[in-house]
């Protein structure tokens, strides 16, 4: 597998930390220090799937492919205002691709683990062109009461297209049961028969467990991938992680003990976007002109259930 273009879109309203102050207990100097966060973008007048189609189709036109091209399409996403059709036939619709789509929800890893399920569909030579769509809005699941959960997330979607090719080095997935860490329930409908005692509220996250998890299982997924590979952190240009929190960012930083400028990070603009923060940070790295054909890049990233995922992968352009 290669990645041949990216992609990436971000809501209009920026809600900055003082825009925050004036109805919550809460400080731009408390938030920073805690999350490293300034501003984070979110939904207003927007729908999410027309900025993963905005994202998409600036995938498309960096690959230099139009929607007739793709094989299959993949949406990573939590939580949506469909329950059903599948966000990933949506955005088919709104692209005009003639392919199937599939929808899965690895929360927060969702891109590295939509990686895993491209390369194994070019490997059996079922696709030749994929597109991954990560299209998320958490600032719908938080309760915008509660300080410790609204203040860290965002809204977006970052997409890629990939193709066959040797690029990826490696790659882990992992998961491991911890529901009661961060979850999110929402309400169903009613049926007459319901004799069940239901408990629906909104995102609930417990902090210090999210942050050790995170820290202690990304530093072991790159190490294991870089013994694997026989590479060193030396050998590797960008160790692109999940913007979740500057903190957590900065403690996987200093584990590994890479410099500052090889850990590239857009949470303090942005915030926590879930699954579209890592393709929409490396669509900024390659808009940026920050990449180089041979770069070797580190993804990691961590989410709810608990999902981890890393790779290695060789930027192809």
């Amino acid at each position: 597998m290669k990645i041949i273009g990216t992609g990436s879109a971000h809501p209009k309203c920026a809600v900055s930390n003082e825009m925050l102050e004036k109805f919550l207990e809460t400080t731009d100097e408390w938030i920073t220090e805690r999350t490293g966060i300034k501003e984070r973008r979110v939904i207003s007048t927007e729908k999410l799937e027309d900025m993963a189609t905005e994202a998409a189709n600036k995938a498309l036109e960096d690959a230099g492919l139009t929607a007739a091209d793709i094989d299959y399409i993949i949406c990573s996403n939590v939580v949506n205002e469909y329950v059903t059709p599948a966000l990933s036939c949506i955005i088919q619709g709104k692209l005009g691709a003639k392919c199937p789509t599939l929808d899965i929800n690895a929360a927060c890893a969702g891109f590295i683990y939509a990686m895993d399920m491209a390369e194994d569909k070019l490997k059996c030579n079922k696709a030749k062109n994929i597109l991954i769509v990560c299209a998320e809005e958490p600032s719908r699941m938080v309760s915008w009461k509660n300080r410790s959960t609204c203040v860290l997330f965002g809204d977006g979607a970052g997409a890629a297209v990939v193709t066959a090719g040797d690029e990826l080095k490696a790659i882990r997935l992992t998961t491991e049961s911890m529901a009661d860490v961060l979850y999110y329930q929402r309400k169903l409908e009613p049926t007459p028969y319901i004799d069940k005692e239901e408990n629906f509220e909104p995102l609930v996250m417990r902090g210090r467990e999210v942050f050790k998890h995170a820290v202690s299982n990304s530093n072991k997924d790159i190490k294991i991938l870089l013994d694997e590979t026989g590479l060193t952190t030396d050998d590797i240009k960008y160790f692109v992680l999940h913007q979740a929190n500057r903190r957590i960012i900065d403690a996987i930083r200093n584990f590994l003990g890479v410099e500052e400028e090889r850990v590239p990070h857009n949470v303090e603009r942005y915030g926590n976007i879930s699954s579209a923060a890592l393709p929409a940070l490396l669509d900024e790295l390659n808009r940026g002109g920050k990449l180089q054909k041979g770069d070797k890049l580190v993804f990691s990233a961590f989410g709810a259930g608990f999902t981890t995922g890393a790779c290695i992968i060789e930027w192809a352009k």
